[in-house]
């Protein structure tokens, strides 16, 4: 098989960009209504996306907005629990939930993933986050948040923990003999009885092992402890770049970092995020832009750049006025950099910095037709930066509509695209191996020496 792109589906429910609520077609009353989100994720199959994402917080974490009831993305679903009911009203798609290793106890994480994977035969993934709000720290008895070395170190032992977990029964554990009464081998039972640095767990996960040996393991940080922890464990890689140069630089760094952890290139995907405004000519795309950018709230630009700048009020600020000085923080490290470097290098005001971000959030924006579209992103994908996109359509469902109907052709018409899904499970559309329980690796190692 030729190689072709992979794509992740980006969709909160009232649209990616912070002022698509107020567009004509929005319905943001619908936000919580099932209904609503299953006509998005419908879509994307149609689209043949290999997976729905969601980004996820732990607390009402939206600055300035809080107090001025101006965001839309103030509350929404946990996305497992929302997972686990559309995984049963499709057959393909996959379904990428973010949760935290500094939050949620490895055993609860390692159980709910796992049990996602079941229910859904084989779509679920994990996007690894340590979390890098304070407001979050709040909600789980901490005084402040871990510095973000700790939350990282943390990180590391995590994720190997929760592998370990989703080993704990080897495929073909459970024998379910009626003539014998023995309904598992106990040989194939396996408990971690971890004891690192952060964590002590001694028992077996209580699910059995996930059809796909492990749910797809996600990541998104971009600093140097998160391109280390993608390089040691991820398997699909998020993250945000506006330049070509920019995007080949990490896509060849991070793949060149497997190898110390016995990894091959083509064990890790690469997506940057993508938001495309796209029309029949250059003139409708603008004006589609442009129609969402009007909307926008100053307090909501505000209070967006505020959150990802790691708090910094900049109301004192003009907002015709260069972005100030920011302080360093412990939040949002990779992404304020970024967006700091977005200013100085289109020397964006304050209010041209959060139109550019309101719908993207740092990462690329394209405007223009179908065909200037397609071209952009095969560009990225012929040339080392990019093994696919994660899609964050500007609105809903219009946004979304515009790439399952335009874009999409046209990356098949060119040969870059599927036609149709090519297996059952996520990582078989994403051309990932099912990885070998660690407990037969183990006792396979043992009568080879």
């Amino acid at each position: 098989m030729s190689r072709k792109i992979r794509l992740g589906a980006f969709i909160p429910t009232t649209g990616q960009h912070i002022a698509a609520w107020r567009l004509p077609n929005s319905q943001p009353e619908r936000h919580l209504d099932f209904e609503w989100v299953k006509e998005q994720v419908q879509t994307a199959e149609r689209g043949l996306f290999d997976a729905y994402f969601l980004a996820d917080g732990l607390s009402v974490n939206l600055g300035l907005s809080e107090s001025l009831g101006v965001s839309d993305k103030v509350a929404g679903f946990e996305p497992v629990t929302l997972f686990s009911a559309l995984s049963t009203v499709t057959k393909h798609i996959g379904f990428i939930a973010t949760a935290s290793t500094t939050y949620e106890e490895p055993y609860l994480l390692a159980r709910k993933f796992a049990s996602l994977d079941h229910i859904s035969q084989g779509r679920a993934g994990w996007n690894v986050v340590t979390t890098a709000s304070e407001s979050a720290a709040y909600n789980f008895s901490y005084e402040n948040q871990p510095s973000h070395q700790i939350r990282y170190e943390r990180a590391d032992e995590y994720v190997g923990l929760i592998q370990k977990l989703w080993d704990s029964w080897e495929d073909d554990a459970f024998l379910y003999n009626k003539q014998s009464g023995v309904f598992y081998d106990t040989e194939k039972l396996h408990h971690p009885q971890h004891k690192g640095k952060h964590y002590a767990v001694r028992g077996a996960l209580n699910v059995p092992r996930p059809p796909q040996g492990y749910p797809v393991i996600v990541q998104a940080g971009s600093s140097e402890p998160g391109r280390e922890l993608a390089g040691k464990y991820a398997e699909v890689i998020f993250t945000a770049h506006q330049y070509l140069a920019s995007a080949q630089e990490f896509y060849r760094d991070v793949k060149t970092r497997l190898a110390k952890y016995g990894r091959t290139p083509d064990q890790l995907l690469i997506l940057p995020g993508v938001s495309a405004f796209v029309g029949k000519t250059e003139e409708e795309a603008r004006k589609k832009y442009e129609q969402v950018t009007n909307l926008i709230h100053p307090e909501a630009g505000l209070a967006l750049l505020s959150g990802m700048l790691g708090g910094i009020d900049l109301r004192q600020y003009d907002l015709d006025g260069p972005l100030p000085e920011i302080p360093i923080t412990e939040t949002q490290i990779s992404r304020r950099e970024l967006i700091i470097s977005i200013a100085k290098n289109n020397n964006f005001t304050i209010r041209q910095l959060y139109e550019w971000v309101a719908g993207v959030r740092g990462h690329w924006q394209i405007i223009g037709t179908v065909e200037q579209v397609a071209d952009q992103l095969q560009t990225w994908f012929e040339n080392e930066a990019a093994d696919g996109f994660n899609v964050l359509p500007p609105s809903t469902p219009d946004g979304l509509n515009d790439f399952v109907e335009l874009v999409i052709p046209e990356l098949q018409r060119r040969g870059l695209f599927r036609t149709e899904y090519e297996g059952q499970t996520l990582r078989e559309n994403l051309g990932l191996a099912r990885p070998e329980n660690q407990y037969v690796l183990a006792r396979h190692a043992a009568k080879v020496s």
